[in-house]
Formats: structure tokens, sequence, C-alpha cells
């Protein structure tokens, strides 16, 4: 059975840095699409940035410049570095790993970020 754990989230304060790791228990991780999401309270779940099978990444706007999407394909884990953190990217944050029709999602883990 595929599972994805993620881990790394917490609190910081804001302008904080946070690593977030996604660990998939999953055969060809490396043919997969991986992404992170997140969703804060009372908001629609929304893309943060993704990486394809090949390394080419995408980021949302709100991501860009602050945010860094990798992955280790031997070590079957992703990553997303957070940097220069504001209260608006609290929210839990969900790995997605995606491939045609198959599609698996992690439990999340919660970034807090307080003044």
């Amino acid at each position: 059975q595929v599972r994805l754990v993620e881990s790394g989230g917490g609190w910081v304060q804001p302008g904080g840095s946070l690593r977030l790791s996604c660990a998939a228990s999953v055969g060809s991780f490396g043919a997969y699409a991986l992404a992170w999401y997140r969703q804060a309270p009372g908001k629609q779940r929304e893309l943060v940035a993704s990486i394809t099978s090949e390394g080419i990444t995408n980021y949302a706007d709100s991501a860009k410049g602050r945010f860094t999407i990798s992955r280790d394909n031997a070590k079957n884990t992703g990553y997303l570095q957070l940097n220069s953190l504001n209260p608006e990217d609290t929210a839990v944050y969900y790995c997605n790993l995606g491939f045609s029709v198959i599609d698996y999602w992690g439990q999340g883990t919660q970034v807090t970020v307080y003044s």
C-alpha cells in the first residue's frame, strides 16, 4: 500500500524558515510528479509548487522567490523549503504524487507562522 508521510512542519515567527519532507513508500518514485498543496482554515486547498519526473518546477505566485521544491529519487523523498514565511502561509501542507490517473496524498503537516 502506498503511503506518503509529511514531516517538518511547526511553529515559526515571520521571516523564519522550515523544510518540509515527504517520504513515500512507493515503487518507481521517480516516475511520479510531486506536488505540495496547502489548505488554510476556511479556504480551499491550493497548489503551492510542483516538480515533474524530469525535474521541471512550477510555483504559485505566492511561493515564487520564497519556496523551493526538490526531490531525491534515491531516497523516495520530496522536499519543500519554506523561507521568508509570513502569517498568510499558515496552513496544513500536503504532499501529492501523481502519475496518469493515479493520485496519492499524505496526511498533511501543520505550518503556523505567528507574530
